[in-house]
């Protein structure tokens, strides 16, 4: 039985991962990190209200330190924290009108990436550390690239 984080977001999809399964990576999430996916799921319900209430696919959440590093994660990567997702909302738009609508909302984020075209990334402080608001994008070939902007020609 699924057990829910808010309204529309669970642990298991908060935790799922293909790698971890075809691994036997055990990726279950300690206390502080639990708390984290509750804040981390709190957030998500404010992005699907922005968007309209369309359903948000996560793709990447809460990621354990062996996991994180099977997928070649940032070895500060706030997934670890339960502090981060990777997610689309295909109804809505594209995955930069997505990122898009985020960063012009008033919603509180530490970091938003626009990933390659294929996602956005959300990441969030740890409770009580003031939220950078960094908007970011990154494709193939670019490094990091200030704001959520398109593909570079």
């Amino acid at each position: 039985m699924p057990r829910n984080l808010s309204e529309h977001f669970t642990l298991e999809e908060l935790v799922a991962s293909q790698t971890a399964a075809r691994k036997g990576i055990d990726n279950t999430p300690g206390v502080t990190a639990m708390r984290n996916l509750k804040s981390l799921a709190d957030v998500l319900e404010e992005v699907r209200v922005l968007l309209g209430g369309v359903s948000i696919i996560v793709s990447s959440g809460y990621r354990s330190p062996a996991l994180n590093a099977a997928v070649g994660g940032s070895e500060k990567s706030a997934h670890m924290q339960g502090l981060a997702a990777d997610f689309t909302a295909p109804k809505f738009g594209t995955v930069l009108q997505t990122a898009r609508k985020i960063a012009a909302s008033g919603i509180a984020y530490d970091q938003l990436i626009h990933e390659y075209g294929s996602w956005v990334h959300i990441g969030l402080t740890a409770p009580g550390v003031k939220p950078r608001r960094q908007n970011l994008s990154i494709f193939q070939g670019t490094g990091y690239l200030p704001g959520i902007v398109s593909k570079p020609m």
